[in-house]
């Protein structure tokens, strides 16, 4: 998951902060079976397969849910550990700099061929880049290790789409699945419209001309609507008709665009800034005196980035509350993918069903964790557990309106190149919102830093 700089609470604080929450979205289905008794890959189905499991990811985070939750897992060092008979070694490269990608562009290529214990076997992917890996042949197809789509049918299918090749294969699968929605300041809900019932804060900001006319009432009472344009920005891209590269040329989708036009009005009205995500000027709506209505994140934002430990915050006194909002939308995931030349696909097979699939394990990862995990049955029980709040949000319990919106995503208009066109025109639009640019030439300076950062690609 991208957490980027947030504050990562320690799991004491969390236990005694967070009645267990892992939002995100289900239907009502008939339940898969319950794998949770199901055995550890034997020793005789994996005897002849590899004896050293590598394991490429950016940081602890996969690393801690796989030595929490995974039956038989044993610990013998701070980035080793033991399954059975098989060394598992975590190799971890940050994402700083492109490092994790440009380590992955180098040695998957040549994995077949490495020897037996340097072989990748499992490496990790996030939503922004995985089609760059997923139409590689570098990546397994999961059905290729024995993965069927039967396998994968409690999985929501946003988080299957993202990783589906140009054939349609799947090639990576994610215990996570980031169901997002805003974040807003009770208080000031109540000031700006007279309640901090969620049903009715929605109604007010149920599509964008209601967001937009709420931020002008939210003004009128001392409050941004949000810390800044970017906040907004992830609902609107998750939203696009197309994808940003079609035919190797690079289009301004219309809902791209219409951020663009609804984020100057806010910007020139005062009512919200241009300050980049994570910075100080942005975290400071996480206090009453920091005067934001709202955020927009996922489950992982509530829990992990908005300053709960910290005595004073809208966290610490339980004082946000959350809705849809305007559009669905996600943010964050992570996919855990098979690395084509692994000599050990019995058991990475293992990892990949435990860790995605069984009911038990991403139940026991939701409440321990409070991760809003894949599972449209597991959560479809905690949405309807009256049991399950989050103190955050005031005992509010977000399972209902999470598990909407997940249904909603949609990611078919992904492509390889959307990481660096979200940034680059983030970047580039800056420039138009403080008002030392024309739209044209923010457009201008995009398309000069898009071509080249990907030579191939062109635009109008």
């Amino acid at each position: 998951m991208k957490r980027q700089v947030k504050n990562i609470i320690s799991a004491a604080l969390i236990a005694a902060m967070v009645i267990p929450m892992s939002a995100c979205s289900s239907k009502d289905a008939s339940k898969p079976k319950d794998t949770g008794d199901s055995r550890k890959a034997t020793k005789t189905e994996t005897e002849a397969e590899g004896k050293v499991l590598n394991i490429q990811c950016w940081n602890e985070e996969f690393k801690s849910r796989v030595t929490d939750h995974y039956p038989g897992y044993e610990k013998t060092g701070d980035n080793s550990g033991k399954i059975g008979d098989v060394t598992v070694n975590w190799i971890i490269t940050p994402t700083k700099d492109n490092a994790y990608q440009n380590n992955l562009d180098k040695i998957l290529p040549e994995n077949a061929n490495a020897s037996a214990d340097d072989k990748v076997d499992i490496f990790l992917m996030e939503a922004d880049y995985a089609l760059k890996y997923v139409n590689s042949d570098t990546t397994m197809a999961l059905k290729d290790i024995g993965i069927s789509d039967d396998d994968l049918a409690d999985q929501f299918d946003y988080t299957k789409d993202i990783v589906k090749d140009s054939n349609g294969a799947i090639k990576g699968a994610s215990w996570q699945a980031c169901s997002a929605g805003m974040i807003y300041n009770r208080e000031a809900a109540k000031a700006v419209l007279g309640t901090d019932d969620p049903a009715k804060v929605q109604e007010a900001v149920s599509d964008w001309d209601k967001f937009n006319e709420t931020a002008a009432k939210a003004k009128e009472k001392g409050y941004k609507i949000t810390s800044t344009v970017n906040d907004t920005y992830r609902v609107y891209s998750n939203n696009v008709s197309a994808p940003w590269v079609t035919d190797n040329k690079v289009v301004v989708d219309a809902n791209i665009k219409k951020w663009v036009d609804d984020s100057k009005k806010l910007v020139d009205a005062g009512e919200t800034t241009t300050a980049d995500l994570w910075s100080d000027d942005w975290s400071k709506g996480f206090f009453p005196e920091g005067k934001v209505f709202c955020y927009f994140g996922p489950a992982w934002l509530i829990n992990f980035s908005m300053h709960a430990d910290e005595d004073g915050s809208i966290a610490n006194q339980g004082g946000w509350g959350y809705c849809n909002g305007p559009q669905s939308f996600y943010w964050g995931g992570t996919w855990i993918a098979a690395a084509t030349g692994t000599d050990n696909p019995t058991l990475v097979k293992d990892i990949i069903l435990k860790m995605t699939t069984d009911q038990t394990i991403l139940k026991d990862i939701a409440t321990k964790d409070s991760d809003c995990v894949n599972s449209k049955t597991v959560l479809s029980d905690l949405a309807s557990d009256s049991s399950f709040g989050n103190k955050i949000l005031g005992g509010q319990n977000p399972y209902k309106e999470l598990e909407a919106g997940a249904e909603k995503v949609d990611m078919s208009n992904i492509s390889n190149y959307d990481q660096g066109c979200n940034e680059e025109f983030q970047a580039a639009m800056k420039n138009y919102f403080d008002g030392n640019a024309s739209y044209e030439d923010a457009l201008s300076q995009f398309n000069t830093a898009i071509v080249e950062k990907y030579p191939d690609l062109t635009t109008d």
